[in-house]
């Protein structure tokens, strides 16, 4: 089985981050599973990395076409599924619209997930211009009664990428937001974005107290492994009837990437 991953950052600009995600979502799928890592096009963030387009709705859904470009060759390449590993899920509407492999997103699923465990959902992110997207993500996705508190931890990405290097100061910025977020209602913590994520696993943190911590990543892993299986067993994939579900027919795909020039650019 193989499974596409596509991070919204440049991975080689991170080394720490990304070879702790490796080693991380490696430990967590089935023996025969190989998960093939995949970033942002290097060059993608000429300013603050990557936060600063993160905060723009225009900015971050450009950066949607580098998804849907991925996913489409993806399948073309005989992937067994994608997983968005991003927690605003960056293009899962459109993707899932292109491709009929499995397509798993990282907060839709987390929050699934999550809701095994406990009923009020507290997410802890370190960027804060994400709360808007996740509310309005969960409202679409009719899961918006579970989320609860979204508490930034006090730290930006480089904080979070020299915590591989010295672990303790985000350790203990992230316990107190994770309390921040009990003390609010939350009986489960759902970790926002991957790099602080994959740290939190490093680190073997699986509760704060007496509430659980989800591994998102780990858990987006399994699901897509069950997904996959499905989808190879039965042909399971989503509706395929309206706006939000209808696949468009392939050469028309081709013909509106190569007019915008996303293809050339992407490949």
């Amino acid at each position: 089985m193989r499974i596409w991953h596509q991070s919204f950052t440049v991975l080689d600009d991170v080394p720490h981050y990304r070879d702790a995600l490796a080693r991380h979502l490696r430990s967590q799928a089935r023996p025969d599973t190989e998960i093939e890592f995949h970033g942002m096009k290097p060059g993608t963030y000429p300013s603050d990395y990557p936060g600063t387009h993160i905060g723009y709705a225009y900015l971050s859904g450009l950066h949607k076409e580098q998804f849907a470009h991925a996913a489409l060759q993806a399948e073309d390449e005989g992937y067994d599924a994608f997983l968005i590993a991003t927690i605003p899920d960056t293009a899962y509407e459109e993707v899932r619209t292109l491709v009929d492999i499995p397509v798993v997103a990282f907060g839709q699923t987390s929050v699934l997930m999550a809701a095994q465990l406990g009923d009020r959902i507290g997410i802890v992110n370190f960027i804060g211009a994400l709360e808007p997207q996740l509310r309005r993500n969960m409202r679409d996705y009719r899961l918006d009664s579970l989320v609860g508190p979204i508490v930034q931890v006090d730290a930006e990405f480089s904080d979070v990428m020299a915590a591989y290097a010295d672990p303790q100061p985000l350790l203990n910025a992230f316990a107190w937001a994770a309390r921040k977020a009990i003390e609010a209602g939350a009986n489960v913590i759902v970790p926002g974005e991957g790099p602080l994520n994959v740290f939190l696993a490093d680190q073997g943190v699986s509760r704060v107290d007496d509430v659980p911590v989800l591994d998102s990543l780990g858990t987006c892993v399994r699901v897509a492994e069950l997904r996959a299986a499905q989808f190879r067993g039965t042909g399971l994939i989503p509706a395929r009837r309206g706006f939000y579900g209808a696949r468009p027919p392939r050469p028309l795909v081709d013909a509106a990437r190569d007019f915008y020039g996303t293809n050339r650019t992407l490949t």
